[in-house]
């Protein structure tokens, strides 16, 4: 804490999103935040699969073909796969901007891959924290060296 002002020096935890900054110390409803989480996000898989379930019998009562219905099908299969890999990444490492925004279109479509990739994470922890803790104790530790008083006046040093 600052003398003067009574404020906190040094880094402060980055927030995730539905969690805030209760994952530093996990207080403040942590564990109820992820119960939540996890319900939620598989409850809007669920109903993100009976949407698709829906599209699909459009195409079968459309009677578009077997083709057109197969290349839906693994449309579908495989954005989601691609999606929940890139979700699962994003949640240890820091995604590339460039390349999210080029991948943007395809993770809307795979959006049930990355509901489940959320779900899946958030039984062991908030999505990302560990992410955010490895950063945040890195830059408490380069506070904590930076500021750490020297004893002494170095130019009263002896010199040998």
């Amino acid at each position: 804490m600052s003398d003067e002002t009574g404020t906190p020096t040094g880094p402060r935890p980055e927030p995730i999103r539905f969690f805030g900054t209760t994952w530093v110390d996990h207080e403040g409803g942590y564990a109820g935040r992820r119960a939540a989480v996890a319900a939620g996000s598989l409850a809007a898989a669920v109903a993100s699969c009976l949407i698709l379930r829906f599209a699909y019998e459009g195409l079968a009562i459309a009677a578009v073909g077997g083709f057109v219905t197969l290349l839906v099908v693994v449309m579908f299969a495989i954005c989601s796969a691609i999606a929940f890999r890139r979700t699962w990444e994003g949640f240890t490492e820091r995604p590339d901007p460039d390349t999210q925004a080029s991948l943007r279109g395809l993770l809307a479509i795979g959006f049930v891959g990355a509901l489940l990739a959320y779900f899946f994470r958030s039984l062991t922890e908030a999505p990302g924290e560990k992410l955010h803790r490895q950063e945040y104790e890195e830059a408490r530790a380069e506070h904590t060296r930076r500021t750490a008083r020297r004893t002494g006046n170095p130019s009263r040093k002896r010199r040998r």
